[in-house]
């Protein structure tokens, strides 16, 4: 697997940026880049967003944009991920677009955290924070797992890309 790039698009609950970075850099300690084309707001952005100063129409086109680019789609779970519409949003419009959707638990993460409803529905993969489960996943191959890595009951509902 030595020198693979991928596109991708990274659906994460903002507060998590550090895992997006931390995710870009275990990856790349195997040889393995992903480009991710996600939207992170610059503060000045952010004080926008937040006094709603962009519609919401907008933020779709744009995330839409981005997200038609990648190959797949990464969602970062954290602890609060289950609470952010956007993500919800985003990992909705990833299936509609076709795209495969691999969540991937923040590292940390030993005990089971609630997850987005559309995660459930539509994930292709779901896997622990651990390089080589994470780099299968983006080769395709389908898996789940819980947030320490141990294999996951099958959920009714998976998504699976052929």
């Amino acid at each position: 697997m030595s020198g693979k790039l991928r596109n991708v698009f990274i659906s994460h609950h903002h507060k998590d940026d550090a895992s997006v970075d931390g995710l870009t850099s275990i990856l790349a300690g195997k040889n393995y880049t992903i480009r991710n084309s996600s939207i992170r707001a610059k503060p000045e952005n952010q004080k926008r967003l937040d006094q709603n100063k962009v519609s919401d129409n907008t933020i779709k086109r744009l995330l839409r944009m981005k997200m038609s680019w990648a190959s797949k789609v990464v969602v970062v779970i954290g602890k609060e991920t289950h609470l952010r519409p956007w993500v919800n949003w985003e990992i909705k419009e990833a299936h509609r677009l076709g795209k495969p959707i691999i969540g991937v638990f923040e590292n940390g993460l030993k005990d089971q955290v609630e997850l987005p409803e559309n995660l459930k529905k539509y994930a292709s993969s779901r896997v622990g924070w651990r390089s080589e489960s994470i780099i299968d996943a983006l080769e395709g191959e389908s898996q789940f797992e819980n947030p320490d890595g141990t294999i996951s009951q099958k959920i009714d509902g998976q998504n699976i890309v052929c």
